[in-house]
């Protein structure tokens, strides 16, 4: 019984603090056909051309972490590219917010962010 789900892949069998448990590895994880699974990119905002990925990927319904740090917030093309970030989550009814001076956070509709940081 060393491997518990049978066929190959990289499952095995440990000892973990609660009993056995079964390890499993990427090929064994798959996402449902009814639910896909959303994807966090990161991205790095180098000029206008970015903002296309970073469109498709939040039309997909994923989250973008973008890398501003080539920019300063003052910036032109900096203030152009976050217009069009901000007009493609209006349409989708999604989220953005820049983190300190070097990351956008942008997200689909079904996402929002909290501007609360937890804990203390």
């Amino acid at each position: 019984m060393d491997d518990i789900l049978g066929g190959g892949g990289s499952r095995s069998r440990r000892p973990g603090p609660g009993g056995d448990y079964v390890e499993l590895g990427p090929d064994d994880i798959e996402a449902s056909a009814d639910e896909p699974a959303t994807k966090v990119h990161i991205a790095q905002i180098e000029g206008q051309r970015d903002v296309i990925d970073i469109k498709n990927a939040i039309y997909d319904g994923d989250i973008v972490v973008a890398d501003i740090t080539r920019h300063s917030t003052t910036d032109r093309t900096m203030e152009r590219i976050t217009q069009d970030l901000q007009g493609i989550v209006r349409e989708v009814g999604g989220d953005i917010v820049q983190k300190a001076d070097d990351q956008l956070i942008i997200t689909p509709g079904s996402v929002g962010i909290s501007r609360t940081k937890l804990g203390r």
